[in-house]
Formats: structure tokens, sequence, C-alpha cells
């Protein structure tokens, strides 16, 4: 038995380094210089975060250093301009923020005392303990990252938890093996954002729910049906901690109200008649939890959200101003998640399927197929199973069976999550991450279901042993230097200062400022102008925008492609985009005057074998030749096919530097394209 307890204990801890290393190899995968924009902003909006110094201003809204929603007076930070007493949008919880400001404050406390005592080549040396002397914008990518890693192992572990709680110890492993080799996770474990910290207090809400339902279903007072004068009255302690943790989640990212479904369920499972006196006190506890965590969600009124007046037949709503500056960013978010506002970087989504698109996103790149079909095909079995055990014609049995049963808890969160956001116009992948823990869990115990012990033992080890290739190999892209720095030495070396290079709007710009040869080069030494073709869609994608866009292109030495945020969106949708959805071809075939002069990306690679994206077929785009020839040559194997921007925009994006060779007049280029009856 004791040996028994150490091995597994043994292959817990070998999943858990196994993870970290994954998610601490690369740190830097961008040099530090923040090519995530939602990462970039946080970091920005924490430069400005700090223990107050007068605590009677410590809590008034244009006056707190810990206020997310305004900029503070008098805020400044070394190598970034700061603005100062302005309002602000931060539409993320104020928890991930705090961690990870306090994180970075610890880290300097550290290294001031102990970094002289340890390797200076040590990436915990130079970075996290900052001895290489980075400014405060760059120390938090450094810190923040490591801590959403380590958060991440938190998530893990609580999956072992959970999945030996409601299954096995077997399952539980095998689960926290899955995760910990999950490529979406591991990716986004490489940003600051709040996706990880959301799934975190999540699965440890959860855990403390399933916990709370097992213990009384384990107890022999709950094998009598409970009734009014005599109701079940377990502890309430797991009860109140997964309360806490709804807090938590709900104060990371507001989409995690939705742990109120089995919280509920919870009560009304576990308390009998008078669930609602507890679940009244559990939605206390949370909204303690929420408040201590983010107080200027509650204490900020004074932004502006206005509910028009609205007329019930007879009557008319008077316009409202709620002021909250929480329900401000909350209210944006929502609406574009829901696809209103026409905001551009979200038109890739237009004909995407709800449901499916997402799952087929996972089952490419989130997961790999092996993983992704286990996982979806347990969460079809789980629910499948749970219902066909449950009776249903007592509704107080019904409820002592649905508490008894070992996946309840699990799918009060699986499913409605499921349900809601996968009905999202908006379908990033990282909105699936509080869901792919509990996949995870049903991958394994559906594996785990299998009869004979070596087709059990053959399936688990199958996709356990293909998902940790893809995992290898999807890591081996931080080995490699970010297209976007390799370009930018390119256009250092070879193109003159005050050249006009030509980027896409809602991408960055190159060349990034950077230290070349030691030598300071910054983005100011070159021109910089935006192509608009991204935005201004449907009457407003017009001649004169067609115009303004080729006058530039007359003008420009260079134009610049990152990534496919607009050639991947704007060419497959001419409806919205008449004239524009013509451009990239004809700068791809060389018809515009510009000649494909650099291309470089990076992609998940093993040996010499590489598994990467086609981001020319989705919109119908034959590719230039010059690239063409490099993915052939640079990086043969698999073509996964369409790939979700958002997992390659950021860390593995095809980059592309084209010459004004033709010098072609705007009007010469006006020719080509096909008006037909366009303003």
């Amino acid at each position: 038995m004791m040996i028994g307890r150490w091995v597994k204990t043994a292959v817990l801890l070998l999943i858990l380094l196994a993870a970290a290393a994954l998610r601490w190899t690369g740190l830097d995968w961008d040099g530090y210089n923040h090519f995530h924009p939602d990462e970039r902003y946080i970091h920005w909006v924490a430069t400005t975060i700090a223990w107050p110094t007068d605590w009677r201003t410590a809590f008034d809204p244009h006056q707190s250093s810990f206020n997310p929603y305004y900029w503070p007076p008098d805020a400044a930070s070394a190598g970034i301009e700061v603005l100062q007493d302005a309002p602000r949008k931060f539409a993320y919880g104020h928890l991930p923020l705090y961690l990870g400001v306090a994180a970075t404050r610890l880290a300097e406390w550290a290294g001031s005392r102990w970094a002289g005592a340890l390797p200076s080549d040590w990436r915990l040396t130079t970075d996290i303990l900052n001895s290489a002397g980075m400014v405060e914008f760059r120390h938090l990518a450094a810190v923040t990252r490591a801590l959403t890693g380590l958060v991440d192992l938190g998530a893990i572990l609580f999956v072992f938890l959970l999945g030996r709680r409601v299954f096995r110890t077997a399952v539980g492993l095998l689960a926290a093996a899955f995760l910990a080799f999950n490529v979406m996770h591991i990716q986004l474990a490489h940003f600051f954002t709040v996706d990880p910290y959301l799934t975190f207090f999540v699965v440890a809400a959860i855990y403390f729910i399933s916990d709370f339902g097992l213990r009384i279903s384990e107890s022999p007072g709950h094998l009598v049906t409970p009734s009014p004068h005599h109701p079940i009255t377990p502890s309430p302690l797991h009860f109140f901690l997964a309360a806490v943790f709804t807090g938590l989640a709900v104060g990371t990212k507001f989409s995690a109200v939705l742990l109120f479904v089995p919280l509920a369920a919870a009560a009304w499972a576990g308390f009998g008649d008078r669930w609602q006196r507890w679940l009244l006190g559990a939605g206390i506890v949370a909204f303690l939890a929420f408040f201590l965590t983010n107080p200027f969600a509650v204490l900020d009124w004074t932004c502006e959200v206005v509910t028009p007046a609205t007329a019930v037949g007879p009557f008319t709503i008077p316009e409202i101003n709620w002021a909250s500056c929480y329900l401000d960013n909350i209210t944006t978010q929502s609406v574009m998640v829901g696809g209103g506002g026409d905001i551009p970087f979200t038109r890739q989504y237009e004909g995407t399927l709800p449901y499916l698109y997402p799952i087929e996103m996972q089952l490419k790149w989130g997961m790999g197929w092996p993983l992704g079909l286990a996982a979806f095909w347990g969460f079809g079995w789980a629910i499948w199973e749970f219902f066909r055990r449950l009776e249903i014609r007592d509704w107080r049995l019904a409820r002592r069976q649905s508490l008894q049963s070992p996946v309840s808890s699990l799918l009060s969160w699986a499913v409605p999550f499921f349900l809601v956001t996968g009905s999202f116009f908006v379908k990033f992948m990282r909105y699936m991450q509080p869901l792919t823990p509990f996949l995870m869990i049903f991958a394994a115990a559906l594996v785990w279901r299998i009869a004979r012990p070596w087709q059990r033992w053959l399936a688990a080890g199958g996709v356990l042993a293909s998902t940790a290739v893809y995992a290898l190999a999807f890591v081996t892209i931080y080995s490699l230097p970010h297209p976007w720095v390799t370009a930018s030495e390119w256009i250092f070396a070879h193109v003159e200062p005050g050249a006009l290079i030509l980027s896409e709007q809602w991408d960055d710009a190159l060349p990034t400022s950077l230290i070349v040869d030691g030598e300071v080069r910054l983005r100011a030494e070159y021109k910089n102008a935006e192509l608009t073709w991204l935005t201004g869609a449907g009457a407003e994608d017009d001649r004169a925008k067609l115009a303004a866009n080729l006058d530039l292109l007359a003008q420009a030495d260079y134009v610049t492609l990152v990534s496919n945020r607009v050639y991947g969106v704007v060419p497959r949708l001419p409806e919205a985009y008449p004239l524009s959805s013509q451009y990239h071809q004809m700068l791809f075939d060389g018809s515009l005057g510009y000649e494909l002069v650099w291309v470089n990306g990076r992609y998940p690679h093993l040996f010499s074998t590489f598994y990467r994206p086609d981001t020319f077929g989705w919109p119908g785009l034959t590719p230039p030749p010059g690239v063409s020839a490099y993915l052939a040559a640079a990086m043969p194997g698999l073509n996964g096919g369409r790939v979700d921007e958002s997992f390659v925009v950021y860390d593995q994006p095809l980059t592309m530097i084209f010459r004004n060779n033709g010098r072609l007049s705007a009007a010469e280029m006006g020719e080509m394209f096909v008006m037909d009856g366009a303003k």
C-alpha cells in the first residue's frame, strides 16, 4: 500500500515537472517586446498599479493607484509613455492584474537580495530576478508569464484531485497528464492574460463543489430520503470554499458567473428545503471574495453606461445611466462576443458555425486529433451516462441520485459553459480554456472504462504519447526568434532610414525597436502608415477608401504583412469588401508592382517535419511563389488546414515584406480593380 502511494506521488510529480518545463520554456518568446496586444495593455496598466502611499485617497477612483479604470495622476514608468489623470478601459478582472504586480514587486525584492548568489546566466537570475536591469514594462512580462505558468500548474493539480475524487486515482493521473501536454494550455501559459487564471479558479471551485457533494453522498444520513422535518445539514466548509473560488473566478472574468449553476445545484441537492438560504449565504461569501479582489468594480461609478429609453406598450422606460465602470466594460465585451458593434478584428468569424468551429479548432490545434476526439467523445459519454442512470419519477430521489452521480458537479459547469460559450459569434480558442480541464477528465474516464487492461493501457498510452509529441513539437517554436524580430533586424540591415513602410491596420507595425549589434535601433527611424483594408466594410468599402490606400501604396517603399489578420479575412468576404477583397491577390502575384523580398515563420516541428497551418486556402488566395518555395524548402511536413487566427498571430505568425519595385501610380493600380458600381 505504501509503495503504491509513493509510486502515484512520484508519477504526479513527474507530470507536474514535465508541465512546468513546457510552460516555462521560452518565456521570452517575443524578446519581451509585447507582441500580444492584450498582454501589452494589461502590462501598461500594471505599471501604474502600486501600494497606496496615502490611504485617505486609496479608494478614490480618480486618485487611487489601485484603480484599473483610471490613469492616476502623476503616473510614470521608465521606457514607455503613460497617460495621466484620464479614464481608461479595462475589460479584465482586477485579480490577475493585482497578482501580477504583487509577483513583480516580490521578484524585485528577491532580486535585490539573492540575484548575486545565483548563476548569472540563469533565466531566473537575468529575467525573473532582473539582474539584466530591464525596465518595469519588460520585467513585468518576464515575471507575469512565469506566474501564469505556475497558475496553470495549479489547475493541473486540481484536475488530478478532481479526477481522483470523482472517479479514481488512475483517472486523476491520466487527466492531469493530458492537461500537462495540452498545447492550448501550454501556449496560453506563455501569455499574461486572464483565461488561465479563470480556469484555475473554476477548477478549484468545481473541486470543492464536487467534494461537498460526494462527502454528503458517502455519509450514512444521506441514505435516508430528506424531509422538511429532518433535513440533512452537511458541513458547509467545502460549500463555502467553493463560493470563495466562485467569487475569485468572477473577479477574473465575468463569464465565471455560470459557476452559480453548479453552486445552486449543490445547495439544492445537499441542504434539503433550506437550500435557498444556503445559496444566499454562498452568494454573500462569493460577493465578498469578489469585492476584496475587485474593489473598484464596486466603488467606481464615474463612467457612463446608458440604457436608452424603451417603449413597453403604453409606457416608456426612461433613459438610465448606470455609471458603473465595471458594467461599462462588461457590456462592451458582451456586445463584442455577440457580434455587435461590427468590430473589424472579429470579422474573421463570419460564416463560422457555432459549437462546430470551436470543436474543429481544438481537434486540429488546441489538443490535437487523438486527445481532442477522446475529450469530446468522453464529454458526450459522460452526459449520456448521467441521464441514463437518473431516476426522475420522484424529485427527492432524483435530487439524491444527481448528487451521488460522480459527474454531476462536472457536468453542471461543463454543459452550461459549452452551450453559452459555443454559441458566441466571437470564437477565440482561449474562450474554451475553462472547459478543457473537464474534457481531460472525461477523456481519461472514458479511456479507463475500457474493460480489457491491455486495451486500456494501449489507448491511454497512444493518446498520451501522441499528445506529448505534439506538445514537444509546439514548444520548439520558442527556440527560434520571433518572425517580427527577425523581420525588424532585416529592415534595419537592408532598408535605408526614412523609407516609408506600410503596415495593415489592426496589425503591429515594423520594425520594432531593438538593440542590434549593441546599437539601439528605433522604429522612429522609418516613416510608417497604415492600410485600412479591414476597416470600412459594406458601403464604406468604396472608391474613396480604395483611393486613399492606393495613394499610400504608390508612395511607399515597402509593405509588411506580419500576420494573416487581414489577408485571412478580407478576401473571403467579398460582399462586405467588394474592392478591398481584390487587393491581396494582386499584391501576391506582383500586379501592383511589389515584389516579395523577405519571408519568415516558425511552426511546431520535430526534427525536419513541421505541422503548419494553411493561412491562404480559406480566403482562396494563391501565395506568392517565394512563400510557396520557402514553405516547401524550409518547413516541409503536414498541412493542418485552416486555423483560428488567435492561435498563430501572436507567437507563430508568417511574416512577409514586399518592396515597391514597379513604382506604379495610384491611377495605374486603380485600373486593375473591378469596380462593379462601387461608389
